[in-house]
């Protein structure tokens, strides 16, 4: 049973110039592309993607980023929440702005909300998590995640956002994060 809930209602709730603030990841790991575990098999990077409680597709974890946090803590927040992983959480990915059909309020009457985007390294999956009951997870690769993703913008964030980071720490030789 999972010992701790998830934050409702918009009382803590960020806005800024009519938006709805949002905290949101793009969680990934590396997998080896033979499955053999052979040390020098090329590494392939994997996204974890959740359904949704109101429809097809598949997401990335997200929601309101809240007055008693910094966006880097809604962001890891709401990975637990709704993803059940935890991680370490890397760098900005972009802001992405998108209308909500669902969260209209008097703060943001057109539903506007600007997402903050990270890449969460996935350090651990854990057995419960407060939406369980309501979101599976899923392990894509990008392409799979590309074609999977419900929201345009989720689209962007992986392709313009997560994808060209990740490219940019390639290219450096960066090492992402510690794989052990």
């Amino acid at each position: 049973m999972c010992d701790f809930v998830a934050r409702t209602g918009r009382l803590q709730q960020r806005y800024e110039d009519g938006c709805r603030l949002v905290a949101g990841c793009i969680p990934f790991r590396y997998r080896n592309s033979d499955d053999g575990g052979d040390y020098n098999s090329e590494k392939v990077v994997e996204v974890l993607m959740i359904s949704s409680p109101s429809g097809p597709g598949l997401l990335f974890p997200k929601g309101g980023w809240e007055n008693d946090e910094t966006v880097e803590e809604a962001a890891a927040r709401e990975a637990v929440e709704e993803a059940g992983v935890r991680g370490i959480l890397m760098d900005f990915l972009g802001d992405y702005q998108f209308k909500s059909k669902t969260h209209q309020d008097e703060f943001s009457p057109e539903g506007i909300c600007k997402a903050s985007m990270y890449a969460l390294y996935v350090k651990e999956e854990l057995e419960s998590w407060p939406e369980q009951e309501t979101r599976t997870r899923a392990w894509l690769t990008i392409p799979g995640a590309v074609e999977s993703c419900r929201h345009a913008w989720m689209k962007d964030a992986l392709e313009e956002g997560f994808c060209k980071w990740l490219q940019h720490k390639i290219a450096k030789g960066e090492v992402i994060a510690d794989e052990d």
